[in-house]
């Protein structure tokens, strides 16, 4: 490997370039997923590595998603896992492809393992590699370079050292694969790590100090500092550099936010589950969460950071004291106050400290000019910001990012603006940058400011998107001037930048917020609201609180606020129901909406998103209105809702979300015909009965009626519909409209507990298909013929039926990899042709009490890696079962009639 990573990594631009992720796992998901790449990354996050896996959801065969692509570009390692049907991939392809291409732009290192092929075979391009790019060589047969690019490519990696399996067992590799990463991280960890943090070399080797990792001792260090000094930085940067050394690790950050959005029980059940590395955890309060940190961590020797840290019961609650943890542990502690560090006695106190002048003008430099140094002519100019800032990390990156770029005289002109000294200077300082953004960026960062800090990146965008304020580049800009920053994909901005956004509004006019445009403490909304002192000032207003309250609020009150573009109010119930809201309104979400309906008076024709979830609307309003740009409803939960709304002249609907609405009686006829939905959800609306004749939506991708116990009839299908996956679980329905077969799209199909189910079409001919789902359904004795084109199913999933055979069609399922037969108790035979399907993997016939023998061409599936027969009354195994090399999982647990001297030959 070190041939190909460091030759061509020699020119590499990777000092420069942002790596988000430690390592990126490039893998065929239906071979390894589930199995060792699972296991892989689980190690690798147990050892804080950051790694990058891609959402099991995301669908295969068509160009690889922009955010897999962006991962590759921003991660250090790619361990490409080599199984079978890896080159059977154009999207493993394409992913190697980026790959490679990184080795050279940002000096990634490529780490390949083996898994259940010979290098040689991947080196050769034999056996199922051969197969895969004939394959490929018919589909591109017009771009013929693009293959032999790719073959170039994989024997490129195929000729480097890394892991075979089964050569070693997976444990041993996973263990040896981490160990290899950690030791990698350390020895490349200072050129990364430390590239545009100036000056903190000299601050982590003190920290490491203070840390004083040879000692078995439980040590508590505080960091201590102002903001904007780089306090958390700092300690992240260091928490990666030890982490290794731990047995577990957890970065706490953003402990006061987070102890006042979620409360200090959310706070310890995060700690403890990633300390003890477990999923599930229940913690009843605050002092069953302290028990459960010294019982269960007290001989544990973990990693654990508690970031901004504001008050001393925050830390009693979470770090109370030195014998919660095991020998050897360390905690660190980042802080405004010092006082707060003195009264837990913590062990040491590191006070981070301003930058000196040349590792300021460093910084500044660095944002400025993207050199480590002041170019020709700006000098003095640069000399002079520097002095302004005295050293503060947050104010160096914010001005040098404003300035980038900008003439000369702008930057005469923003010195002579610096002339207070102090805290409002260095506000002044950032003000600078603001004052410097488009006005519809400035709107971006001051709804940030007061609104979105700390939320995650997609879904903010969707909101500013439904306010007009294209994110997408306003986002960026503010991230190139340093205003915000992005963290595991949340929006975060330092508390200097956000106290100064907030300051900016409530300078618009300081005595009264009627005439504010944005309103986000309650004090100022209940006034407002109370008092009907609302202008067409107003904006937005957002009010988020932890616990319901009942608000005596003007129902006139929204009446003057003609301008309001954003409402978004959670767990305010009114005593009065409001009778106006603005229709300049584009983004609605009022959690707990208290009446039965929304205002006679509201009809926008600019309204793009409606939330309204565990409201008590029975209707969202009578009769027919136009919302001619409006594409999302969502109403979950609203249990005193009773009929969908009529949508007829709601054009462009995409997304209408019914989730748990309780008491929905009926679905509107206009929904059925509608031209442009994509996704209908009544999952578990249990008394829902009355849904459309027929569904004609071209558009619809995903419709889920799981939990609807009352509906007996599915809709016919229009033809060329564009169905990608149909829930019907838990449903009351006897049988499937014969349309379905018209669904050339759909992916996925879920039947699952449909006990009322008993007949199902003679055959299904859905190509598309690849998970089929009709687990206990109880009725059902026939299965389907499968269609010659159904090439796609790879999961089978008939457990708990009452079949008595399978089709000897199954043998077109060439890709399936795993059928579910358990408790069929009225199977009594499985054809040849199931185990001549060469993908197959996984088998469960337990349960299956009438089935007495195997088909003798077992040993037909090699690929077999689980077979369980528990529970069945077979008499004999086939001798062939000794030819599935590849099994790992083996079960005749409770199988009566297998006496062992029929066992004897395999």
């Amino acid at each position: 490997m070190a041939s190909m990573n460091t030759e061509r990594a020699s020119s590499s631009s990777s000092s420069t370039h942002q790596l988000t992720y430690e390592v990126f796992l490039s893998f065929r998901g239906e071979d390894t997923r589930n199995g060792f790449t699972s296991h892989l990354y689980t190690a690798l996050g147990q050892k804080g590595i950051y790694t990058f896996i891609d959402d099991e959801k995301l669908e295969r065969g068509k160009l690889i998603s922009p955010t897999v692509m962006k991962a590759i570009k921003e991660s250090r390692f790619a361990i490409v896992i080599l199984s079978k049907n890896y080159a059977s991939s154009t999207w493993c392809l394409e992913e190697l492809e980026e790959i490679i291409g990184c080795i050279t732009k940002t000096g990634m290192i490529v780490l390949p393992i083996f898994y259940n092929v010979d290098p040689s075979d991947v080196r050769k391009q034999i056996g199922t590699f051969k197969q895969a790019f004939d394959e490929h060589e018919q589909r591109f047969k017009e771009n013929t370079e693009k293959v032999q690019k790719w073959k170039a490519i994989l024997k490129e990696v195929a000729n480097s050292p890394g892991w075979h399996l089964p050569k070693r067992s997976e444990a041993e590799c996973i263990q040896d694969i981490v160990e290899v990463i950690l030791n990698k991280l350390d020895n490349t960890f200072s050129a990364h790590t430390f590239s545009g943090l100036i000056g903190m070399e000299s601050r982590v080797e003190k920290l490491k100090s203070h840390l004083a990792m040879e000692s078995s001792d439980v040590r508590i260090i505080g960091i201590w500092g102002t903001g904007g000094m780089g306090k958390t930085t700092l300690a992240r940067v260091v928490y990666r550099m030890v982490s290794n050394k731990f047995e577990a690790c957890c970065f706490l950050d953003n402990v006061r936010e987070e102890s006042k959005k979620c409360g200090l029980c959310k706070l310890q059940k995060r700690l403890l589950k990633k300390l003890l590395m477990i999923k599930k955890l229940n913690v009843q309060d605050v002092d069953d969460g302290v028990q459960m940190i010294k019982n269960r961590l007290h001989n544990k020797k973990i990693l654990l950071v508690l970031d901004d840290v504001t008050e001393l019961d925050q830390l009693k609650k979470l770090a109370g004291e030195h014998c919660w943890f095991g020998s050897g542990s360390r905690i660190m502690i980042t802080t405004r106050d010092r006082h707060l560090l003195v009264n837990h006695e913590v062990n040491e106190i590191y006070e981070a400290k301003v930058l000196n002048h040349d590792e300021a003008l460093k910084l500044f430099s660095l944002k400025a000019f993207k050199k480590d140094h002041p170019v020709e002519d700006y000098e003095k100019l640069s000399q002079a910001f520097v002095d302004y800032s005295k050293g503060l990390p947050l104010a160096l990156e914010v001005l040098g990012s404003f300035l980038f770029r900008k003439s000369i005289d702008i930057w005469k002109s923003e010195v002579g603006r610096l002339t207070e000294f102090g805290e409002s200077r260095i506000l002044n300082v950032l003000r600078i940058s603001f004052d410097g953004l488009q006005e519809i960026v400035k709107k971006i960062f001051l709804n940030i400011a007061c609104f979105f800090n700390q939320m995650d990146r997609d879904k903010v965008i969707e909101i500013l998107d439904s306010l007009e304020l294209y994110p997408g580049i306003g986002l960026e800009d503010l991230i190139d001037k340093s205003l915000i920053k992005l963290h595991w994909n949340r929006l975060w901005m330092h508390d200097l930048l956000r106290d100064m956004g907030r300051d900016i509004v409530l300078q618009e006019c300081p005595k009264n917020p009627g005439k504010r445009s944005r309103l986000w403490l309650y004090k100022d909304i209940d006034n407002v609201l109370i008092t009907n002192t609302g202008t067409e000032a107003i904006e937005g207003i957002v009010l988020n609180l932890r616990k319901p309250i009942e608000a005596d609020w003007n129902p006139e009150s929204f009446l003057m606020m003609q301008h309001l573009k954003l409402l978004i109010i959670n767990n305010v119930r009114l005593t009065h129901d409001p009778k106006h809201l603005s229709n300049d309104l584009r983004f609605l979400d009022w959690r707990g909406y208290s009446s039965k309906s929304l205002p006679s008076s509201f009809q926008s024709n600019k309204l793009i998103e409606l939330h309204m979830c565990y409201s008590y609307i029975e209707r969202l309003w009578e009769g027919t209105k136009s919302f001619e740009r409006l594409k999302l409803i969502k109403l979950n939960k609203s249990q005193n809702l009773i009929e969908t709304p009529d949508v007829t002249k709601i054009p462009v609907l995409e997304k209408l979300f019914l989730e748990d609405c309780i008491n929905l009686l009926r679905v509107h006829k206009s929904i059925g015909v509608h031209k442009q939905l994509t996704i209908l959800n009544l999952k578990g609306c249990k008394n829902l009965r009355s849904l459309p004749n027929k569904f004609e939506m071209r558009s619809l991708e995903i419709l889920i009626l799981s939990g609807c116990s009352k509906v007996k009839k599915i809709p016919e299908f229009e033809k060329d519909m564009l169905v990608l996956n149909l829930y019907l679980d838990d449903t009351a329905i006897t049988e499937l409209p014969t349309s379905i077969g018209v669904l050339k799209k759909l992916t996925s199909l879920n039947l699952k507990a449909c006990k009322s189910l008993k007949t199902l079409p003679n055959k299904f001919e859905m190509e598309s298909l690849k998970i089929l789902t009709l687990s206990d359904c109880s009725k059902v004795k026939q299965i389907p013929e499968f269609g010659r084109n159904m090439k796609r199913v790879c999961k089978l999933y008939l457990d708990g039926t009452a079949i008595t055979k399978l089709p000897t069609s199954i043998e077109h399922l060439t890709d399936l990899a795993s059928i579910n037969l358990r408790d069929c108790k009225n199977l009594v035979c499985l054809p040849n042709t199931i185990f001549n399907l060469r993908l197959l993997k996984d088998v469960d016939i337990s349960g299956c009490s009438k089935l007495e023998r195997l088909p003798e061409n077992l040993g037909n599936a090699g690929s077999i890696e689980e077979l369980d027969v528990s529970g069945t009354a077979i008499r004999q195994v086939p001798p062939s079962i000794g030819l599935l090399h590849n099994l790992k999982q083996l079960s005749f647990r409770g199988c009566k009639g297998l006496s062992s001297s029929k066992s004897k030959s395999w």
